[in-house]
């Protein structure tokens, strides 16, 4: 593994302080708050880490409660809520200065044959290769960058994303609300399916809202939008890699009352869906900006 990606493993590992609680590391991303994504993928790892081996997680429902202190670490409670004979349930709380952040119930199971279908079929897109990474497209723009974001924006990341769907985030113009990206960790990452799922939970967070913006022609980065993740939804349909090439295939169906909602495939290079993901986040023009 590269530096960077050893870096962002360890984040989501957790330090054990007592039996059901964790204790994570954060990662300040230049953000006005603490990464969903971290949050996301930390609340994985702590559940992860309560059930018997070979159970795996297959789905995650959370919400975002209040905005997270990217200078301060997180604390997760764990509860346990049944393990049964083919299903384990819990719930994460994220804690942080005393009260909950984030909370989550996810559910996780052991492998078993059964019927299988697959609907919708993956998108129609030119392969990562040839296309530049979001790392890239900023370095054109280095001198546009918000200076909160510029050396987080420009630096290698431990997971590589490479747009398919490119959108001017200074100059945006109105869209189809479809993204469509390819993405990777920046490195191999060790045999371990816990690992790659922390992961995908991790990149879940990345362009869903952005993509809610795309039909109004704004942005994150104008100064007038509040955007924020308010609840956010993931489902894990088979084994997957974090180090091989994924295609994020993401569109935003509505948005109103100053909120928007959007849906995601995950596809493998063979096409097949890995993973699926929905959110609903806050896109409010602030009366305050100026």
């Amino acid at each position: 593994m590269t530096e960077i990606l050893d870096n962002l493993v360890a984040l989501l590992s957790l330090e054990p302080i007592e039996e059901n609680l964790f204790r994570g590391r954060s990662e300040d991303l230049g953000l006005r708050q603490l990464f969903g994504g971290q949050v996301l993928g930390q609340a994985v790892s702590a559940a992860s880490q309560t059930v018997e081996p070979g159970r795996q997680v297959h789905s995650l429902h959370g919400y975002f409660l209040r905005p997270g202190d990217a200078s301060l670490p997180v604390l997760y409670e764990v509860d346990p809520l049944r393990d049964g004979k083919s299903f384990s349930a819990r719930r994460v709380t994220a804690i942080q200065k005393g009260r909950p952040i984030f909370t989550c119930a996810a559910s996780f199971q052991a492998g078993e044959a059964g019927l299988e279908h697959q609907q919708p079929t993956m998108p129609e897109v030119p392969g990562p290769e040839g296309l530049l990474s979001e790392t890239e497209l900023a370095r054109q723009v280095a001198d546009r960058l918000p200076a909160r974001i510029h050396d987080w924006a420009i630096s290698a990341k431990p997971i590589e994303i490479r747009p398919v769907t490119r959108v001017n985030p200074f100059s945006p113009e109105p869209c189809a609300p479809i993204r469509y990206a390819w993405f990777r960790a920046d490195g191999r990452l060790p045999d371990d399916p816990h690992l790659h799922r922390y992961l995908l939970a991790y990149a879940s967070d990345f362009s869903l809202l952005n993509t809610a913006l795309q039909p109004h022609g704004v942005s994150v980065f104008q100064r007038f939008m509040q955007v924020a993740s308010l609840d956010h939804a993931l489902w894990f349909h088979g084994d997957l890699r974090l180090d091989d090439w994924l295609l994020f295939a993401v569109e935003s169906p509505w948005a109103a009352n100053a909120r928007g909602f959007a849906r995601g495939h995950v596809f493998d290079r063979d096409g097949r869906l890995v993973a699926s993901m929905a959110q609903e986040g806050l896109i409010r023009l602030r009366e305050d900006w100026q």
